[in-house]
């Protein structure tokens, strides 16, 4: 769904499906319907393979915290690898994904909360154990910003194209193979999400008190 959800119609996913929309309106009655029957189907076998991925982890590390850098290759990165499984959508689904993900309605957000449930408390779990001297909230920050990063990423090239329009013409982005682009984004949000997972801690100032003056 190139123009996203709220603007795309059944008539316009089964005319590019090339299927019959009085069948499809048989089976799933509405757009919402048939949209969560496609993500509940994807989803499955992509979380499926992120809890498999991180239980293979643990049982290498035997009971002792499994690498932040490999937890999120197990989550991150599984989905990316996706776009290379047709089977199961591959960067087409990708780029849905990230598009419902990045402009969601209240019934994605329903849904989606109750497909990811499970495996984002797995991997929370695993972050808070490979990371103890980090407070709690904060790792759920910065997997909530690791996980908007990600969506946009995947969503397009859109802002892409945007911050390069002025520059293109010299090469700031190369004239890279569109079939490259997810096996080349992986390792650049890769170092991007371990980047700020790393990064230090944010000082907060006590409420009501003075900012500190500066020199």
């Amino acid at each position: 769904m190139t123009h996203g959800f709220q603007s795309t119609s059944m008539r316009q996913i089964t005319s590019e499906a090339q299927v019959n929309l009085a069948a499809v309106n048989y089976h799933f009655g509405t757009k919402e319907a048939l949209i969560q029957e496609i993500f509940h189907q994807r989803l499955s076998w992509l979380n499926q393979e992120r809890l498999h991925a991180l239980e293979r982890l643990e049982q290498a590390a035997g009971g002792k915290p499994v690498k932040p850098t490999r937890i999120l290759d197990a989550f991150f990165g599984t989905l990316l690898r996706m776009a290379a499984h047709e089977g199961e959508g591959g960067a087409v689904f990708l780029r849905l994904l990230g598009r419902t993900l990045t402009e969601p309605t209240e019934f994605a957000r329903a849904f989606l909360a109750h497909e990811y449930e499970h495996v984002l408390e797995r991997y929370k779990q695993a972050l808070f154990k490979a990371l103890p001297d980090v407070p709690k909230p904060e790792i759920v920050w910065r997997f909530h910003f690791m996980l908007g990063a990600t969506a946009y990423a995947i969503a397009g090239t859109d802002s892409l194209q945007l911050l390069a329009s002025q520059q293109d013409r010299h090469g700031l982005l190369g004239q890279e193979d569109a079939t490259l682009q997810f096996e080349r984004l992986l390792p650049r949000l890769m170092h991007f999400l371990v980047g700020g997972l790393r990064a230090p801690l944010p000082v907060f100032e006590q409420v009501g008190q003075k900012p500190a003056k500066r020199a």
